[in-house]
């Protein structure tokens, strides 16, 4: 779900299907935006991106999947997506354009770059839009024991066609025994008080307990 902002202070807000993670320091995250030709005038989304250089990323979940849907709906530039839906603006800390506030959690980001994709259809280009995350904000009622619950929030993912999903069902693995611990694996430090619960799960099941 992506916020941004127009020359005169208007708030676009639409969501994404193609959203993901790219790296972790300093942090990056990109969103894809397509359904125009290459002689139409970018997606509101991408034509602010690039006017204003910034955007924010606002984590969809189940319980805000009808204003999600909402949000998609084609109207002009001037129409606030947010009022639209009913939804709430909240301040950012270094970028401009608002947040959601009902969404559990928001990724202030700086526009990197962005790349076009060619097409053999009659959608048209894909714009990839980059963007380097400057600022987090996370709900705290996001939160169990200091680390953000999957399940409590049930993050919303599209799966194809009309067809989404939510997360109801987390776990947790290991990497291979004997690796290099790798950043990113589990999210926190080797020495976090969840390792030594993970190296002892992978030693039973080494020794078939």
């Amino acid at each position: 779900w992506i916020t941004t902002i127009n020359n005169d202070g208007l708030v676009n807000a639409a969501p994404f299907s193609f959203f993901n993670a790219l790296s972790y320091n300093p942090p990056f995250c990109l969103f894809s935006a397509g359904g125009h030709t290459n002689d139409e005038e970018d997606k509101d989304t991408v034509a602010n991106v690039k006017a204003n250089g910034e955007f924010v990323y606002n984590m969809a979940t189940y319980e805000l999947r009808n204003e999600v849907n909402l949000s998609s709906k084609h109207v002009p530039p001037d129409v606030d997506e947010l009022e639209m839906c009913g939804l709430t603006p909240a301040s950012c800390n270094l970028v401009k354009c608002p947040r959601v506030l009902e969404s559990p959690i928001n990724l202030e980001c700086k526009h990197h770059s962005t790349l076009t994709l060619p097409s053999n259809s009659a959608k048209g280009v894909h714009h990839v839009v980059i963007g380097e995350v400057v600022g987090i904000h996370i709900n705290e009622e996001a939160l169990t024991e200091g680390k953000v619950d999957w399940v409590k929030i049930q993050p919303l993912a599209r799966m194809g066609y009309m067809d989404y999903t939510h997360v109801t069902k987390v776990f947790t693995m290991a990497g291979p025994k004997g690796e290099e611990f790798r950043p990113g694996q589990i999210g926190e430090h080797k020495d976090s008080k969840h390792w030594d619960r993970i190296e002892e799960e992978w030693d039973k099941f080494k020794n078939g307990k």
